[in-house]
Protein backbone atom coordinates (compact mmCIF):
# COMPACT_ATOMS: atom_id res chain seq x y z
CA UNK A 1 0.00 0.00 0.00
CA UNK A 2 1.25 3.47 -0.88
CA UNK A 3 1.67 5.59 2.26
CA UNK A 4 -1.18 8.15 2.39
CA UNK A 5 1.26 11.09 2.49
CA UNK A 6 2.43 10.10 -1.02
CA UNK A 7 -1.07 10.05 -2.52
CA UNK A 8 -1.69 12.81 -5.04
CA UNK A 9 -5.20 14.16 -5.39
CA UNK A 10 -6.71 17.63 -5.80
CA UNK A 11 -7.30 19.86 -2.79
CA UNK A 12 -10.44 21.36 -4.37
CA UNK A 13 -13.39 20.33 -6.54
CA UNK A 14 -16.74 21.79 -7.55
CA UNK A 15 -20.40 20.88 -7.60
CA UNK A 16 -23.17 22.78 -9.36
CA UNK A 17 -23.23 25.66 -6.82
CA UNK A 18 -20.23 25.03 -4.58
CA UNK A 19 -16.45 24.96 -4.39
CA UNK A 20 -15.24 22.43 -1.84
CA UNK A 21 -11.60 22.67 -0.81
CA UNK A 22 -9.09 22.07 1.92
CA UNK A 23 -8.79 24.75 4.62
CA UNK A 24 -6.12 27.38 4.06
CA UNK A 25 -4.19 29.80 6.25
CA UNK A 26 -6.04 33.08 6.56
CA UNK A 27 -9.50 31.50 6.68
CA UNK A 28 -10.00 31.79 10.44
CA UNK A 29 -11.83 35.12 10.47
CA UNK A 30 -14.54 34.00 8.02
CA UNK A 31 -14.87 30.55 9.61
CA UNK A 32 -15.19 32.12 13.05
CA UNK A 33 -17.89 34.54 11.84
CA UNK A 34 -19.84 31.56 10.49
CA UNK A 35 -19.43 29.66 13.77
CA UNK A 36 -20.67 32.62 15.81
CA UNK A 37 -23.62 33.10 13.45
CA UNK A 38 -24.54 29.42 13.85
CA UNK A 39 -23.53 28.95 17.48
CA UNK A 40 -26.98 28.04 18.86
CA UNK A 41 -27.28 25.15 16.40
CA UNK A 42 -23.68 23.98 16.67
CA UNK A 43 -23.64 23.91 20.48
CA UNK A 44 -26.41 21.29 20.44
CA UNK A 45 -24.26 18.72 18.63
CA UNK A 46 -20.62 19.75 18.29
CA UNK A 47 -18.20 19.48 21.21
CA UNK A 48 -15.60 21.64 19.41
CA UNK A 49 -17.64 24.82 20.05
CA UNK A 50 -17.33 24.38 23.82
CA UNK A 51 -15.82 26.81 24.72
CA UNK A 52 -16.72 29.18 21.91
CA UNK A 53 -13.67 29.51 19.65
CA UNK A 54 -11.99 32.88 19.15
CA UNK A 55 -10.82 34.15 15.76
CA UNK A 56 -7.32 33.01 16.73
CA UNK A 57 -8.65 29.53 17.62
CA UNK A 58 -10.37 29.30 14.23
CA UNK A 59 -7.23 30.46 12.42
CA UNK A 60 -5.16 27.90 14.31
CA UNK A 61 -7.65 25.22 13.32
CA UNK A 62 -7.48 26.27 9.62
CA UNK A 63 -3.70 26.05 9.66
CA UNK A 64 -3.65 22.69 11.46
CA UNK A 65 -6.33 21.33 9.11
CA UNK A 66 -4.29 22.50 6.11
CA UNK A 67 -1.21 20.70 7.46
CA UNK A 68 -3.21 17.52 8.15
CA UNK A 69 -4.59 17.63 4.60
CA UNK A 70 -1.04 17.75 3.24
CA UNK A 71 0.06 14.82 5.43
CA UNK A 72 -3.24 13.01 4.65
CA UNK A 73 -3.87 12.41 8.36
CA UNK A 74 -7.25 14.16 8.02
CA UNK A 75 -9.10 15.68 5.08
CA UNK A 76 -11.13 18.59 6.45
CA UNK A 77 -13.01 20.52 3.77
CA UNK A 78 -14.48 24.01 3.59
CA UNK A 79 -17.54 24.75 1.49
CA UNK A 80 -17.89 28.03 -0.47
CA UNK A 81 -20.39 29.43 -2.91
CA UNK A 82 -18.90 28.65 -6.31
CA UNK A 83 -16.74 31.45 -7.70
CA UNK A 84 -16.66 33.35 -4.38
CA UNK A 85 -14.94 33.40 -1.00
CA UNK A 86 -18.32 33.18 0.79
CA UNK A 87 -18.05 30.43 3.41
CA UNK A 88 -21.11 28.15 3.54
CA UNK A 89 -20.00 25.49 5.99
CA UNK A 90 -17.53 22.85 7.04
CA UNK A 91 -17.20 19.20 6.15
CA UNK A 92 -14.57 16.59 5.62
CA UNK A 93 -13.70 13.23 4.18
CA UNK A 94 -12.09 11.91 7.34
CA UNK A 95 -9.95 8.78 6.82
CA UNK A 96 -10.99 5.86 9.01
CA UNK A 97 -8.80 3.20 7.42
CA UNK A 98 -6.51 3.97 4.48
CA UNK A 99 -5.96 0.24 3.88
CA UNK A 100 -9.64 -0.30 2.91
CA UNK A 101 -9.94 2.74 2.16
CA UNK A 102 -12.86 3.97 4.26
CA UNK A 103 -13.86 7.49 5.28
CA UNK A 104 -16.39 9.42 7.32
CA UNK A 105 -18.16 12.58 6.22
CA UNK A 106 -19.09 15.18 8.82
CA UNK A 107 -20.78 18.51 8.07
CA UNK A 108 -22.26 21.72 9.40
CA UNK A 109 -23.94 24.62 7.64
CA UNK A 110 -23.75 28.33 8.32
CA UNK A 111 -27.09 29.62 9.63
CA UNK A 112 -27.89 31.94 6.70
CA UNK A 113 -27.42 29.09 4.19
CA UNK A 114 -29.46 26.42 6.00
CA UNK A 115 -32.48 24.94 4.27
CA UNK A 116 -31.19 25.62 0.74
CA UNK A 117 -29.77 22.18 -0.03
CA UNK A 118 -26.12 23.22 0.08
CA UNK A 119 -25.02 20.55 2.55
CA UNK A 120 -26.83 17.77 0.71
CA UNK A 121 -25.17 18.98 -2.50
CA UNK A 122 -21.80 19.05 -0.73
CA UNK A 123 -22.28 15.52 0.64
CA UNK A 124 -23.13 14.27 -2.86
CA UNK A 125 -19.97 15.94 -4.21
CA UNK A 126 -17.74 14.70 -1.39
CA UNK A 127 -19.15 11.19 -1.76
CA UNK A 128 -18.43 11.23 -5.49
CA UNK A 129 -14.90 12.54 -4.80
CA UNK A 130 -14.40 9.78 -2.21
CA UNK A 131 -15.42 6.96 -4.51
CA UNK A 132 -14.11 8.24 -7.85
CA UNK A 133 -10.91 10.02 -6.80
CA UNK A 134 -9.95 8.40 -3.50
CA UNK A 135 -11.02 4.84 -4.37
CA UNK A 136 -13.15 4.56 -1.25
CA UNK A 137 -14.80 1.24 -0.53
CA UNK A 138 -16.89 2.62 2.33
CA UNK A 139 -18.03 6.10 3.36
CA UNK A 140 -20.08 6.63 6.49
CA UNK A 141 -21.98 9.42 8.18
CA UNK A 142 -22.62 9.37 11.93
CA UNK A 143 -24.96 11.69 13.82
CA UNK A 144 -26.75 12.02 17.13
CA UNK A 145 -30.02 10.08 16.89
CA UNK A 146 -31.93 13.27 17.80
CA UNK A 147 -30.28 15.39 15.09
CA UNK A 148 -33.08 15.21 12.53
CA UNK A 149 -31.46 17.70 10.14
CA UNK A 150 -28.22 15.73 9.93
CA UNK A 151 -30.14 12.50 9.52
CA UNK A 152 -32.16 14.04 6.68
CA UNK A 153 -28.98 15.04 4.84
CA UNK A 154 -27.67 11.46 5.03
CA UNK A 155 -30.97 10.07 3.78
CA UNK A 156 -31.31 12.63 0.95
CA UNK A 157 -27.75 11.79 -0.12
CA UNK A 158 -28.73 8.13 -0.46
CA UNK A 159 -26.90 6.76 2.57
CA UNK A 160 -28.30 3.59 4.13
CA UNK A 161 -28.97 3.44 7.86
CA UNK A 162 -26.86 0.60 9.26
CA UNK A 163 -27.97 0.94 12.84
CA UNK A 164 -28.07 2.87 16.06
CA UNK A 165 -25.21 2.70 18.55
CA UNK A 166 -26.82 3.04 21.95
CA UNK A 167 -25.14 5.09 24.68
CA UNK A 168 -21.90 5.22 22.69
CA UNK A 169 -20.83 8.82 23.29
CA UNK A 170 -21.58 11.97 25.23
CA UNK A 171 -23.38 15.13 24.23
CA UNK A 172 -21.53 18.44 24.66
CA UNK A 173 -23.32 18.69 28.03
CA UNK A 174 -21.91 15.33 29.11
CA UNK A 175 -25.12 13.28 28.75
CA UNK A 176 -25.09 9.84 27.15
CA UNK A 177 -26.40 9.78 23.60
CA UNK A 178 -27.14 7.37 20.78
CA UNK A 179 -25.48 7.63 17.38
CA UNK A 180 -26.97 6.70 14.01
CA UNK A 181 -24.57 5.17 11.49
CA UNK A 182 -25.26 5.56 7.76
CA UNK A 183 -23.06 4.27 4.94
CA UNK A 184 -22.50 3.87 1.25
CA UNK A 185 -20.21 1.26 -0.20
CA UNK A 186 -18.46 1.05 -3.55
CA UNK A 187 -20.27 -0.72 -6.32
CA UNK A 188 -19.08 -4.32 -6.56
CA UNK A 189 -16.59 -5.01 -9.32
CA UNK A 190 -16.86 -8.08 -11.50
Amino acid sequence: MTPPILLDFPDAFETERLTIRSPRPGGGKEVNAAILETLDDLQLWMPWVHPVPTVEDSEEHCRQACAKFITRSDLSLHIFLKGTDIFVGGSGLHPRDWAVPSFEIGYWCRKKFQGQGYITEAVHGITRFGFETMGAQRIMIRCDSRNTRSRSVAERAGYQLEGELRHDSLTPEGEVRNTLVFSKIAAPTK
